[in-house]
């Protein structure tokens, strides 16, 4: 076995780390870090408009989206009832911060929610 150190990152113990771990809960670890990167590129942390990002908020609610939209069979309504409303949350946001209104169902993540409305 060959030595690691502290600036290299021991490999066989995080692939050991991340085998132990279950699908579902890597499931929600991505959506929820899907989550909070949307919220900051919404201006929605104590930082606000620093971060403010709307194309780069785009793209990660509508990642989030389809990360739900595709586990739905996946995990269970524990987990996915939060994370749906967290979505349905950061949509109606992401709707409220945009200066040019996206047509109904056209917005981030729409394609596979279908239209979001407050």
């Amino acid at each position: 076995m060959s030595e690691t150190s502290p600036e290299t990152p021991d490999f066989d113990a995080m692939t050991r780390d991340i085998a132990e771990v279950p699908a579902v809960e890597v499931i929600v670890t991505v959506a929820v870090n899907l989550m909070s990167a949307a919220a900051v590129k919404l201006g929605l942390t104590e930082e606000g408009e620093a971060h403010k990002d709307l194309d780069e908020a785009r793209k990660l609610v509508h990642a989030l989206a389809g990360l739900l939209d595709a586990t739905a069979t996946e995990i269970s309504s524990f987990h996915a009832a939060p994370l749906r409303d967290g979505l349905k949350s950061l949509q109606l946001a992401f709707r409220e911060a945009s200066l040019v209104a996206d047509e109904p169902g056209q917005g981030p993540g729409e394609k596979y929610t279908g239209p979001v409305y407050g």
